[in-house]
């Protein structure tokens, strides 16, 4: 249940606050909310503007890591709370980012941090790798004790 409660918010803060952004915010415009540097880019590639153009391509791979982690969900090798908030946050941002590249040909990003212009579902994908890492440290942890 957790891991399907975690998805859904994700979805649904990334989608509202992409909209929000597209509605009242125009490209390459930079504002700040709550001391916060905002900028609204459209990518049509991936992370740090890389392969530019193939949006729906990388839609198409979100579907089939869905997909993956949804089987893989399915096998029982792995569970817990730590690993279904880790499935929670990537399967959330996957969504997220697929939305956008299946319905739009881009991803909204806004989020100014060092590095790039990112978006909720950019740091939920985060968050979820780093679970995922605690996960995998914590199980070794254990099977070598």
């Amino acid at each position: 249940m957790l891991f399907y409660v975690i998805v859904i918010l994700v979805i649904l803060m990334d989608q509202l606050s992409k909209y929000l952004i597209r509605a009242f915010i125009d490209i390459n415009e930079t504002f700040t909310l709550w001391g916060i540097p905002l900028t609204h880019i459209e990518n049509s590639g991936m992370a740090g503007g890389l392969f530019q153009g193939y949006a729906p391509l990388f839609g198409v791979l979100a579907v089939f890591f869905v997909i993956g982690v949804l089987y893989f969900r399915r096998t029982g090798e792995m569970n817990g709370a730590l690993i279904d908030c880790s499935f929670g946050f990537l399967v959330g941002g996957a969504i997220g980012n697929g939305i956008d590249r299946l319905l739009f040909g881009q991803v909204t990003d806004f989020i100014i941090r060092s590095g790039g212009i990112l978006n909720l579902a950019d740091h939920a994908i985060e968050i979820g790798g780093l679970l995922l890492i605690i996960f995998g440290v914590v199980r070794w942890l254990k099977n070598k004790r």
